[in-house]
């Protein structure tokens, strides 16, 4: 199963974060399929770049966001297309 989560990296109380695709079985902080974006925190204003092709095209493919992730996609409105792109989909059936 594959996860998008967040990723740690960064120095001691100085966090930056990847946003990745991972298989659920690998590492928190280890291999991942595909990096899809980055999350600064501790910026003045707090830096969150995504990629959101490729966080739809994850998503699509079944990826499960974790709850952290699903925050940051709804502060975007990654969810809310994904959720309009499930609804085209139903009706073109």
């Amino acid at each position: 199963m594959v996860r998008i989560r967040l990723q740690r990296s960064g120095a001691k109380k100085r966090p930056y974060y990847r946003i990745v695709a991972a298989e659920a079985s690998f590492p928190v902080d280890g291999r991942f399929i595909e990096i899809i974006g980055y999350y600064h925190p501790i910026e003045k204003t707090d830096v969150l770049k995504i990629d959101e092709e490729k966080a739809l095209k994850w998503l699509q493919n079944g990826a499960q966001p974790t709850d952290t992730v699903k925050s940051l996609f709804t502060e975007l409105g990654i969810n809310q297309k994904f959720e309009a792109l499930k609804k085209e989909a139903k009706s073109a059936k």
